[in-house]
Order: structure tokens, then C-alpha cells, then sequence
């Protein structure tokens, strides 16, 4: 029997604004309604960040987490919860001074960045190894670090989803492996379509998962007008899948979306017409290797 596809919906994200979308979960509440429906709509694994309610900007406070965890698990024990350990990774240069960290850093010590994931125990959260100019920002995941957030999350007993945005992380990835930092199999998620990251199309994807290493569950996702095409072609390729307002504001060209769910269950006929089946939560969970 085919091998189930893990359809991961990422909610909300830190760079997706209002303007952009103006069905954009902000709120605890919000964003736990949007991540239920989704849930509902055929989502086994929901990606969390959180925001600042006043702001609407990217936050890294654990009440906030706290609350949306909660809330979620109050209506649906089941979905696996993904939390982001993305937030504290941009540096933006000072113009005089570039060694002065301007307005919009948010750059700060590994520890703190997976405080709310040793607190609140997911069964997953991210681990990014991408050091690249992302946005306005530039992100810095030092080796270092990484070594640090991984002890730390491995320590909470969750298990990382490996983001990668180019193939030069994978190398690393592959360096953490061999020094035992990271265990495997390997859970991978691809980043494809972020301005000077990884290209998303078929020749890039297909060559970072001829360069996974063995038994690595994996999935990709594009970013804005790729996110439906990079879905199919991920699922061509034998992956998992992902889609959320974190990723695009659209379900068809021109036309913004209005809620996650509605993504998701664009997604669900994707992967169904393709001749594929969703896994359930629980499905997943063996799938991964997570209990």
C-alpha cells in the first residue's frame, strides 16, 4: 500500500502582514480558530507561530504561545502541533555601523529562542539551518547555535523538523549528522521560492531530495504563486506536504483566500486528484516516528 502524504499547514508565519492578507490570523484566538479549521479541513500537523495582538509583528513571548497551545489542545488533543524556533534569528545592519544591529533585529541567544518549546512540549518544532538575506533581514543560524537549540529541543524530547532554504544547509545538516548532533531518520522540511534561496522548480527540488540522506522523511512547499505548483510537485516526488497563509495570500491567481482551511482543502484535492491519500494525525505520528 502507498505510503500516506503528511499535509502540515503553517498558519500564520512572521513576515505574511494584514496588507497583504486580510485574513491573516493575529490573535492567540485567531490563530487557534484557524489552525482547528484547518485541522478539520484535513491538516495533520499545524505550524505555530505567534504574534504580537497589538503589532501584528512576529513575538517570541511564551504567554502567547502558551495561550494558543491551549487553546488548541481545549477543542483538538489529536493535530500535531509544530512550533516555530525561527523568531530570533534576523539581524538587519546598521548603515554606519554594521557590526550595530538596526531596527527590525531580533537576534538573540539560542536559549531563548527555544525556551517556549522546552516549556510547552510539542511533538515537533522547527529547526532552521539557514544563514542567507531573507526579506529585509539577514538570518543567522550559527553552527553553534544550532548545536545548542538542538541539545536543548532533543533534551524537551521533540522532535525537529529540519528546514532547509539551500542546498549548502543540507550540507550542514549532513555535518550534524555525522557528528551526532542530529538524530536520524531525519524529518526535512524544503523552502523553496525565498528571494536568494533555493529556486522553486522541479530541478531544484528533485536535486535536494536526491541529496537527503537515507530514510529522510521529507517534505517542500513553495512560497506565494509557487505554493500550489511546489505542493504537486512534492507529492510527485514521493514528500509530504505543505500549505498556509504563512506561505501565500492566494488560492488562485488574483484572488486572496480567506481563511487556512480554505488552502488546506484546496490541497486535499490536489493531493486526492493526484492519486494520493492524506494521513490522519495518528498516521503521521508513525509515519514520523513520534508517539
Amino acid at each position: 500500500m502507498a505510503k500516506k502524504t503528511i499535509l502540515t499547514c503553517a498558519v500564520t508565519g512572521n513576515l505574511m502582514t494584514p496588507e497583504i492578507s486580510p485574513h491573516l490570523p493575529v490573535t492567540p484566538k485567531q490563530i487557534a480558530d484557524q489552525a482547528l479549521d484547518a485541522a478539520k479541513a484535513g491538516a495533520s500537523i499545524v505550524h505555530l507561530h505567534v504574534r504580537d495582538p497589538e503589532t501584528a509583528k512576529g513575538s517570541m513571548d511564551l504567554g502567547l504561545y502558551r495561550e494558543l497551545v491551549e487553546r488548541i489542545r481545549e477543542k483538538n488533543e489529536n493535530v500535531i502541533l509544530n512550533l516555530t524556533t525561527g523568531e530570533g534569528g534576523r539581524f538587519v545592519p546598521s548603515d554606519d555601523n554594521p557590526q550595530v544591529a538596526a531596527p527590525g533585529s531580533t537576534l538573540c541567544a539560542p536559549e531563548k529562542r527555544i525556551a517556549h518549546v522546552q516549556e510547552l512540549k510539542p511533538e515537533i518544532c522547527t529547526l532552521d539551518f539557514n544563514t542567507m538575506w531573507s526579506g529585509q533581514a539577514s538570518v543567522i543560524n550559527a553552527p553553534r547555535n544550532l548545536e545548542i537549540m538542538a541539545e536543548g529541543i532533543y533534551g524537551a524530547g521533540v522532535k525537529p523538523e529540519i528546514e532547509i532554504f539551500d542546498s549548502g544547509d543540507l550540507h550542514m545538516v549532513k555535518d550534524f549528522v555525522a557528528r551526532g548532533i542530529i538524530k536520524t531518520p531525519l524529518m526535512v522540511q524544503m523552502v523553496l521560492g525565498v528571494r536568494f534561496g533555493a529556486v522553486a522548480n522541479p530541478e531544484t527540488m528533485a536535486f535536494l531530495v536526491s541529496q537527503l540522506p537515507e530514510g529522510t522523511e521529507w517534505a517542500a512547499f513553495g512560497i506565494g504563486r509557487m505554493a500550489f505548483p511546489m505542493l504537486a510537485q512534492a507529492f510527485l516526488l514521493g514528500g509530504h506536504v505543505r500549505i498556509g497563509m504563512e506561505d501565500t495570500a492566494y488560492i488562485r491567481k488574483g484572488e486572496n483566500c480567506t481563511s487556512n482551511a480554505q488552502l488546506v482543502e484546496k490541497a486535499v484535492s490536489i493531493v486526492d486528484d493526484l492519486g494520493g491519500t492524506i494521513a490522519t494525525p495518528d498516521e503521521a505520528r508513525a509515519i514520523l516516528g513520534i508517539s
